[in-house]
């Protein structure tokens, strides 16, 4: 992509949107790793209610999602207002904010791509370890991590993705400034609201698919790869 193709202020969109979506995924993570492992390894009484609350954010308009975000973390509420006591962390109109929601929207997404992958390893190779004197945490570092690491780094693919196309819910919690939570999405909806933008409006929807359809194609070549590799595993 050429410098000049894009505008300096379209450059810094570009440039805040990977910001936001990187911190988002890494703040996931870890709640996304737990979540899959629970909902693959563990049995429990609650457990399709547990499923159903990870995934409502893919079912509940995103605009309820950034409201309930607001609710939560807004200075004047007890949880925002500690985190801004306590750590000095602000949320509301911030870039951090943008961040907030685009994990919480693309934390489902990857919880269950990590999901399937920890369900499709091989409990015998597990099994096989623990009888050679593996510990679990060895068991979980040498044989269940590398045999779900690529639908890890799947679900890692797909909730950037997600982050970057975020809109209802960053545009309802952390407001559209340009600069400070302006991300791809918002920039694009600000531009269709100017007369005679439509040149603008190309060029951002048109990164905005090149963005979207290479992290698509990454996840499932990673998820094609994970395949593979559990099959050479099995035999």
């Amino acid at each position: 992509m050429a410098p000049g193709w894009l505008s300096p202020a379209e450059w810094e969109v570009l440039i805040l949107s990977l910001k936001v979506s990187g911190v988002a995924i890494v703040a996931a993570l870890p709640a996304s790793f737990a979540l899959a492992w629970v909902l693959a390894r563990w049995r429990f009484p609650g457990k399709v209610l547990v499923d159903a609350l990870v995934h409502l954010p893919l079912v509940l308009p995103p605009v309820v999602t950034g409201w309930l975000l607001l609710i939560a973390f807004s200075p004047n509420a007890p949880l925002g207002g500690f985190l801004e006591r306590t750590f000095g962390v602000t949320f509301l109109f911030r870039w951090t904010g943008a961040a907030l929601a685009a994990a919480v929207m693309a934390l489902p997404l990857m919880v269950r791509a990590m999901r399937l992958s920890l369900e499709a390893v091989d409990r015998r190779l597990e099994n096989a370890a623990r009888t050679l004197g593996a510990g679990p945490w060895r068991t979980f570092a040498t044989v269940t991590l590398p045999l779900s690491a690529n639908g890890i780094l799947a679900a890692l693919v797909l909730g950037l993705a997600r982050s970057v196309g975020e809109f209802g819910a960053t545009i309802t919690f952390a407001s559209n400034i340009p600069g400070e939570t302006q991300t791809l999405p918002l920039a694009i909806y600000s531009a269709l609201q100017m007369p005679g933008s439509d040149i603008q409006v190309a060029r951002l929807a048109g990164l905005s698919v090149l963005l979207s359809v290479g992290a698509l194609v990454l996840s499932e070549w990673l998820a094609r790869r994970s395949g593979q590799e559990k099959g050479r595993h099995v035999l």
